[in-house]
């Protein structure tokens, strides 16, 4: 039987357009491919960090999380650095949760225009 650890799963998603709208939709799709390819409810999420690139500003992406019904999980959003080739318009997520997989088992999620971010690793890939 394995341990049940606390691990962190990492994804990103990018958005077409600064908009609350847009943000909050790639959020939740984000999120929820994160929870299903780790097999993670809620109720095993320590806690979620955000970031957004510095060309967004239309919306907290944590409200996709508390719109999903995820009222108990802490969140916490702040803002990337602004590294001159860094990808834009982007969403990270690093969600702590507590699983018995290890961290090789661990599936992060790169959505859309982000699949780029993490190709050394076996990752979700969508969009």
């Amino acid at each position: 039987m394995k341990n049940r650890m606390i691990r962190g799963i990492r994804g990103a998603t990018t958005v077409d357009a600064d908009t609350a709208e847009e943000i909050l939709a790639r959020t939740a799709e984000l999120l929820q491919t994160m929870a299903e390819a780790n097999a993670v409810e809620p109720d095993q999420m320590a806690s979620i960090i955000f970031t957004l690139t510095p060309d967004l500003n239309a919306t907290f992406p944590a409200e996709a999380a508390r719109q999903l019904g995820w009222k108990y999980v802490p969140l916490l959003c702040a803002r990337e650095l602004p590294v001159p080739h860094g990808l834009p318009r982007t969403v990270r997520v690093l969600m702590h949760a507590e699983t018995d997989r290890s961290p090789r088992e661990i599936r992060h999620v790169y959505l859309r225009g982000a699949a780029v971010l993490r190709e050394d690793l076996d990752t979700v890939e969508r969009g």
